[in-house]
C-alpha cells in the first residue's frame, strides 16, 4: 500500500510540476512558425518577380508601340526589359534574365505599320530559396515554375487622327 501512495503523490506532484513546458510548446510551434515564415518571405519574392518582368514587358510593349519597325528598335527594346535602359548597362533587374529570354511580335497591318506588337517574357525559370526538390535531392518536388508574362499594346501610329 505504501508503494501505492508514493506512486500517487509522485504522479500528483509530476502533474502540477510545470517546469519545462514552455519548451515543449516552442518545440511543437517553431518548425510550423518557420514553415509559414520562409512560405511568406517566398510567395513575396515570386509576387515580387512576376510584377517586375510584367513591369518590363509592359515598358518595353510601350517603347515599341511609339518607334518605327527596325531591327535596332527591337534591340533597345530587349536592352530595356532586361536592364532598365536601353544601352544595356548594368545588371539584369531580376537575376537570371537574358536578351534571349524577350519575343518580339507584331502582328496584323502591314510589316513596315502593324498594328499591334506583343513583348513577351519566354523560358525565365523562377527558382525559389526554400526549393524542396533541391533540399530532398528530388526533382520531382521541385518548386521552380517558369514565369511567362506579356504585354500587347496598339501600335500609336495605327490610330485614327482627332
Amino acid at each position: 500500500m505504501k508503494k501505492q501512495t508514493k506512486l500517487n503523490s509522485f504522479v500528483r506532484r509530476f502533474t502540477r510540476e510545470e517546469g519545462g513546458t514552455q519548451l515543449v510548446e516552442l518545440a511543437i510551434v517553431l518548425p510550423v512558425m518557420i514553415i509559414l515564415m520562409a512560405t511568406a518571405a517566398e510567395f513575396g519574392r515570386f509576387f515580387y518577380t512576376y510584377t517586375t518582368l510584367a513591369k518590363a514587358t509592359r515598358a518595353g510593349a510601350r517603347y515599341l508601340a511609339t518607334s518605327a519597325v527596325k531591327t535596332s528598335e527591337d534591340a533597345k527594346a530587349r536592352n530595356l526589359i532586361v536592364y532598365g535602359d536601353t544601352a544595356g548597362d548594368g545588371d539584369a533587374v531580376i537575376s537570371g534574365l537574358t536578351t534571349q529570354n524577350i519575343r518580339i511580335v507584331r502582328t496584323g497591318g502591314v510589316p513596315i505599320l502593324p498594328e499591334t506588337v506583343t513583348v513577351e517574357i519566354d523560358s525565365f525559370t523562377y527558382v525559389p530559396l526554400f526549393d524542396l526538390g533541391k533540399l530532398t535531392n528530388q526533382k520531382s518536388l521541385s518548386l521552380s515554375i517558369e514565369v511567362r508574362p506579356s504585354t500587347t499594346m496598339r501600335y500609336l501610329l495605327t490610330q485614327p487622327p482627332i
